[in-house]
């Protein structure tokens, strides 16, 4: 197996690989190393590495397979951690200078899941600064360029995480998403990216008090997305609002859809959406048919309020988190981040409750189609990727020719973290004309996280992605 399929192994099959003694951790680690090598001075995905500690972690899970002691589900498994989750002693900066000298605490609760589970952290990943923005650069660290075309951006906030695993940097990442910021780059990377429903996954306070706020997995495959979801879930002390009880979703899929009834919306009622993208997204709902799924395409009543509803949600909250710190330190910020911040300043109590009124609304439009069918499938985003440097205040932003807010009226996603019980994954769904990759959203009912998945899973069988030397990145420029 040569170093490059080696980083573009799977993590199920690298962990039957460390099973049967034909691959070790540290053989993985080494030519993940080595493609760090080759690739991130290009791509800028990583904002730390502690390569000799993960090496020490690599020997140690090694000698747990020569001795059969291990059970761990993610044991000897390379994990990219985001930038803003805490990782105990290492400088956690969520991307903004304001925090560049802060060193965490302790782990996040998903950081201490994933190595309760034996996941190696050998890296961080870049973000947008203070998660603002749907896109990932700050003043800290330049964007992360798209794998498949570095002059497109990487999508945010978790775009250093999808960046490597197309890059094949990493075998697994997490990530954390508000607006989509799992689902956004998982898209224009062409990876699988998963935001559970509330409370699956514990979240750190005091952010686990927004339901707006999801901690998620990201990898190449859904199995490979299921196996991390399965060890990010389940209650923890930590979060007064995580479930109780961990339900396990399966590693194999059926290729077939035999018996679902999967509704569709191109543009959710409202969203200007790219042709190449609609183009992608009837490929893949034609997949679907050949599969057996009965398609029916609905028509949401949703408008451009649901967009208000949720900057007004997030201005209460996150936007006020950030406003505290402009006084202070605004010269230190970026342009967006400040922007983000200040919309805190003039809401009023009555547009908070409005937008609680619009959730409710949305909810009672998608609850009739959800009660027949067995999922939603929409595109990610409205275009496959923006521009390398976009400005999410870019006055003159336009699609298909069209005026559209360059912060988050290119999303299709955050619609379903105001919806936040709501199961997502990102799936691919072809390529765009410039070489970055599409992808569709599986949205499945309250808390059914084995239909989004089985659904995506038939799919991916059905059409394999990244599994061929001749359908991963060719980063070169």
């Amino acid at each position: 197996m040569s170093n490059q399929d080696l980083c573009y192994l799977s993590a199920n099959e690298a962990l039957q690989h460390f099973k049967n003694r034909t691959l070790s951790p540290v053989e993985l680690l080494q030519a993940l190393i080595q493609q760090h090598s080759l690739q991130e001075p290009k791509l800028g995905a990583f904002t730390q590495t502690y390569f000799d500690e993960a090496m020490d972690a690599a020997r140690a899970a090694e000698q747990r397979y020569v001795k059969g002691h291990t059970a761990s589900s993610l044991d000897g498994l390379c994990v990219a951690i985001k930038e803003d989750k805490g990782v105990a002693g290492k400088p956690t900066s969520a991307g903004s200078k304001v925090f560049s000298e802060g060193v965490a605490g302790g782990d996040a609760l998903p950081v201490q899941l994933i190595r309760a589970a034996g996941g190696i952290i050998h890296s961080r990943t870049n973000v947008c600064e203070m998660g603002t923005a749907a896109i990932t650069g700050s003043d800290m660290q330049g964007p992360t360029k798209n794998p498949w075309n570095p002059d497109y951006n990487s999508g945010g906030s978790s775009g250093g995480a999808a960046a490597s695993l197309a890059a094949g940097t990493t075998t697994l990442a997490n990530g954390s998403d508000y607006c989509g910021s799992i689902r956004i780059p998982a898209s224009s990377c062409g990876v699988v990216g998963y935001k559970p429903p509330r409370g699956r996954n514990p979240v750190s306070p005091f952010f686990n008090l927004d339901w707006y706020d999801h901690d998620g997995p990201l990898a190449r495959t859904v199995a490979d997305c299921a196996l991390l979801q399965n060890a990010m879930s389940g209650q923890h002390p930590g979060d007064l609002f995580s479930l109780p009880g961990n339900p396990q979703l399966p590693l194999e899929y059926q290729q077939s859809l035999k018996g679902k009834t999967i509704a569709w919306s191109m543009d959710l009622g409202y969203v200007e959406v790219d042709p190449q993208v609609k183009a992608n997204t009837l490929e893949t709902l034609a997949l679907l048919k050949e599969l057996g799924a009965e398609l029916i395409e609905v028509n949401l009543d949703w408008t451009e309020q649901c967009l208000q509803a949720f900057r007004d949600h997030g201005a209460a909250i996150f936007g006020a988190w950030v406003a505290d710190y402009l006084p202070e330190h605004s010269s230190q910020m970026t342009d967006y981040a400040c922007a983000y911040g200040a919309t805190a300043k003039n809401l009023s109590a009555k547009a908070f409750m409005d937008s609680l009124a619009q959730e409710a609304n949305m909810w009672q439009q998608l609850s009739p189609i959800l009660e027949r069918c067995d999922a939603l499938i929409c595109p990610t985003l409205a275009v496959p990727a923006v521009a390398l440097n976009h400005s999410p205040l870019d006055p003159d932003f336009r699609v298909n020719n069209k005026p559209v807010a360059a912060d988050f009226g290119w999303l299709l996603t955050y619609p379903f973290n105001m919806l936040s019980p709501l199961p997502v994954i990102n799936i691919p769904s072809g390529f765009a004309s410039s070489g970055v990759p599409t992808g569709i959203q599986i949205v499945g009912r309250p808390y059914d996280d084995l239909s989004v998945f089985s659904i995506a899973g038939a799919c991916e069988a059905a059409r394999p992605w990244l599994s061929n030397a001749d359908q991963r990145p060719n980063f070169s420029k």
